[in-house]
């Protein structure tokens, strides 16, 4: 199932990183809006900061994928001090493919709050995706219609209990 996230977190600070590290992965690639920050923030709270030192620390290599613009995302950047990419536009499959052709595609892994752009285009691309729920419900207007069909989905997912939404798992 294409659409179906290796594993499933309330958020990112529940997902447990040392396992990451045991599995061998490297590289995280985080996306921002509503997974580490809402839609309209550009500032970075302690919580965050804090989490990006510890996985750094834990030898892991957190990157930034996002559709956001780099106005934006250059300030997340610059306070995290880590790399990133912007404008990105998940889920474009050759867009994964310049970014993780970068790197060792066997030891990264994304994370994301959205079937239809990050699990679809993390997936795609072969890579393995924990989706986390989403932070609040601002969001612009393109975000609403994916996250329309993102529902018709997931009825679809809960009815043949395939997927359930708040139901966490880990399958990594």
């Amino acid at each position: 199932m294409r659409l179906v996230p290796d594993a499933y977190y309330k958020n990112v600070f529940e997902i447990n990183y040392d396992n990451l590290v045991k599995k061998e992965y490297k590289y995280i690639f985080f996306d921002v809006d509503n997974t580490l920050l809402t839609y309209d923030s550009k500032n970075v709270d302690e919580k965050i900061i804090k989490l990006f030192k510890n996985i750094k620390e834990k030898g892991l290599e957190p990157i930034i994928i996002s559709n956001s613009r780099k106005n934006r995302i250059g300030i997340i950047l610059n306070t995290l001090d880590i790399k990133g990419y912007t404008f990105s536009k998940k889920p474009l499959k050759f867009v994964y493919k310049n970014i993780i052709n970068k790197y060792d595609k066997n030891k990264c892994i994304f994370i994301g709050d959205q079937l239809m752009t990050d699990v679809l285009g993390a997936k795609r691309n072969k890579l393995k995706v924990i989706l986390v729920d989403r932070i609040n419900d601002n969001e612009p207007f393109g975000t609403k219609i994916w996250r329309f069909f993102e529902r018709k989905i997931l009825k679809k997912y809960d009815n043949k209990k395939i997927f359930i939404v708040k139901k966490y798992y880990d399958n990594l």
